[in-house]
């Protein structure tokens, strides 16, 4: 892990039967969808919760995600959301799923953030407390 990256969120997520596909692990979908709950739930933290999705939002602009080992039913995804140094208007996040008290990731994911002002539906800069905020990442679980 690099050095510029801080942990900054770590969610658990339940793994629900319906997850699963056909070969009998989680779908391949579905790690983007814990990855999108745990950015959801660090942006809420983030974020005064006057301006969160009222006056500030995100996007994302690309993501991606690499298998390492499937994951199955039963048990707790727990995804760690870290941060990278902030641009203008985007934060790059990283996330690692690991399963119950694995220590190994079952995958690893990155996606850039942008900072959205929700009436124009625009990009707009990082504001100074969050910033500051981005770059002294604080845990919140």
């Amino acid at each position: 892990m690099e050095k510029t990256r801080r942990l900054a969120h770590v969610e658990r997520i339940p793994i629900r039967w319906g997850d699963m596909d056909a070969m009998g692990h989680v779908n391949n979908t579905v790690y983007f969808r814990y990855m999108e709950q745990a950015r959801i739930s660090w942006f809420e933290a983030l974020i005064p919760e006057a301006d969160a999705w009222q006056s500030t939002g995100i996007v994302i602009v690309n993501a991606s995600c690499n298998y390492k080992r499937p994951i199955t039913y039963p048990g707790t995804v727990e995804v760690r959301l870290l941060v990278g140094p902030p641009g203008g208007s985007s934060v790059p996040t990283f996330y690692e799923l690991r399963v119950d008290s694995d220590p190994a990731p079952y995958a690893d994911g990155a996606a850039v953030v942008v900072f959205v002002n929700m009436k124009t539906q625009k990009p707009s800069r990082i504001a100074d407390a969050i910033r500051e905020r981005l770059l002294h990442a604080r845990v919140t679980v």
